[in-house]
């Protein structure tokens, strides 16, 4: 059985207080059906951060993975920009 090209999503960190887990809020714009005007629709990942290096305002990209726990099913694959320091 051969598998496809895993999803791939790209990301703010929202939390960072769990071991080796982040949550990354995703948005995405859909054209309203009715109407037609842009809404901004908004999804929250749990994904693994194995080095736990990612902080809160760091824009990531996480990948599709196995399950890892409960809810979890998704990992950072890279850092795209770092929060700035305050």
């Amino acid at each position: 059985m051969e598998r496809g090209r895993p999803k791939s999503r790209i990301g703010v960190v929202t939390s960072n207080k769990m071991q080796k887990t982040v949550v990354v809020q995703v948005d995405r714009r859909v054209r309203h059906a009715k109407y037609g005007k842009y809404v901004t629709r908004r999804q929250s990942y749990k994904a693994h951060d194995e080095e736990e290096g990612r902080r809160v305002g760091d824009v990531v990209r996480i990948v599709e993975t196995r399950p890892l726990s409960k809810d979890k099913r998704w990992r950072v694959a890279e850092t795209l920009t770092k929060a700035p320091e305050v």
